[in-house]
């Protein structure tokens, strides 16, 4: 007698694979379309057959890159268990050790770049382990999946144009190994940022991120400098709001003097008033308002340059911190449960569903999703800081 059940499940999952096989076959058919136009634009634009016959032949789209792409820990990770994993002693330590290691380099950056050694340690640690991991995925296939991909189309496709016209160049091979998402390096440099700052720092006349140290940290400093870093000024510091805080001041579209956030009651996170600068900063809770609040600099907005994520951002200026022996967050930390992307893509129907408009629901809480976030909030009396959690798409169901 035949088991319904096993064979409705069984036919579930076999109509599952098909489905999965069929979209695979739409995927490469599309990709390839795709690929064959790239072509001629990327002829058309200069770059020549002979690199565009050795890099864009034979591909296919890495499916891994897409996973990637869709859980990056900036977008899956709650703010602590992101800052437990990015710093820990044994890193610290690492980056101590570096720092007195090869301080006449970092000296010789600082003194014409102006970027303190301890923030370039920091992003070498937290880009790549010092080092260690500098990415396995091949960098053309990882940029031509991306490109193709409708997320970010845009960025990528520049990305790719740009890694063509490197290796047309003969600045790197074309079997280069990057990141999933196509970073190079021991700083991990996107190719339109390894073309535009990339710098020649032991005058050998390469711009070689990958072996040589002085290439890479006066590359990484010139990045910085260019962006608007300021030489004599910190990232930020954490503090603490009073109770009752307006949190529609939170955020880095505020910008106040130390004066007026110290005269609306923010003070460090010892309880000590901030400090006497004539300096603008913005409130931020990457954590909502329950978690630790920070009063960031115009540096943390370069440090963003390099990587739009305020949990990047934080970790950098942190570990840049201790890496001169200052103290670990003071803010006791709480047990979160990270929201899964089809939950943060449930919030955002549901949003649009009770008419905050959020735009297409992707399961990345953007800026767009956030202030539809303090809307609802505010709708609902409840604290309006704009993040996402699972306590609030209970609310939203």
């Amino acid at each position: 007698m035949i088991d319904k059940k096993r064979f409705f499940k069984a036919a579930m999952v076999a109509g599952s694979v098909l489905l999965s096989t069929q979209a695979m076959a739409e995927t490469q058919e599309t990709y390839q379309s795709w690929l064959n136009n790239f072509k001629v634009a990327a002829a058309k634009s200069g770059i020549s057959a002979k690199t565009l016959e050795a890099t864009l032949t034979g591909l296919e789209p890495n499916q891994r890159v897409l996973e990637l792409d869709r859980r990056q820990p900036e977008f899956s990770l709650t703010f602590w268990k992101y800052i437990n994993n990015s710093i820990s002693e044994k890193r610290i330590k690492r980056g101590r050790d570096l720092l007195k290691k090869h301080a006449k380099l970092f000296e010789q950056v600082h003194k014409k770049y102006g970027v303190q050694p301890r923030f370039l340690v920091a992003f070498w640690g937290l880009e790549t382990n010092f080092g260690d991991y500098t990415g396995v995925f091949p960098l053309i296939q990882s940029l031509t999946t991306l490109a193709h991909d409708e997320r970010r189309r845009e960025f990528f496709t520049k990305q790719l144009m740009t890694a063509l016209e490197i290796m047309d160049d003969g600045h790197i091979p074309y079997d280069v190994k990057a990141s999933w998402a196509g970073a190079m390096g021991y700083c991990q440099f996107m190719p339109t940022t390894y073309k535009a700052y990339a710098v020649d720092g032991d005058g050998d006349g390469k711009r070689d991120m990958w072996q040589s140290l002085p290439d890479v940290f006066h590359s990484a400093a010139n990045f910085l400098s260019q962006s608007g870093w300021q030489p004599g000024e910190t990232w930020g510091r954490e503090v603490k709001i009073p109770k009752g805080f307006n949190l529609d001041l939170a955020g880095l579209g505020i910008k106040k003097n130390l004066a007026d956030w110290a005269k609306l009651g923010v003070v460090k996170v010892d309880g000590k008033a901030l400090p006497v600068a004539d300096m603008k900063a913005s409130v931020i809770l990457p954590a909502g308002y329950k978690g630790p609040a920070f009063l960031v600099y115009e540096n943390f907005r370069t440090i963003l340059d390099w990587n739009r994520s305020n949990f990047y951002a934080i970790a950098v200026g942190h570990l840049a911190d201790r890496l001169v022996w200052k103290g670990p967050l003071q803010t006791p930390q709480i047990k979160e449960t990270p929201l899964s992307r089809g939950q943060a893509l449930l919030i955002q129907q549901r949003l649009n569903e009770k008419g905050y408009d959020v735009g297409k629901p992707d399961g990345i809480a953007g800026s767009r999703t956030r202030k539809g976030i303090k809307a609802f909030q505010k709708s609902m009396g409840i604290p309006a800081d704009g993040y996402p959690s699972v306590e609030l798409l209970e609310l939203l169901k």
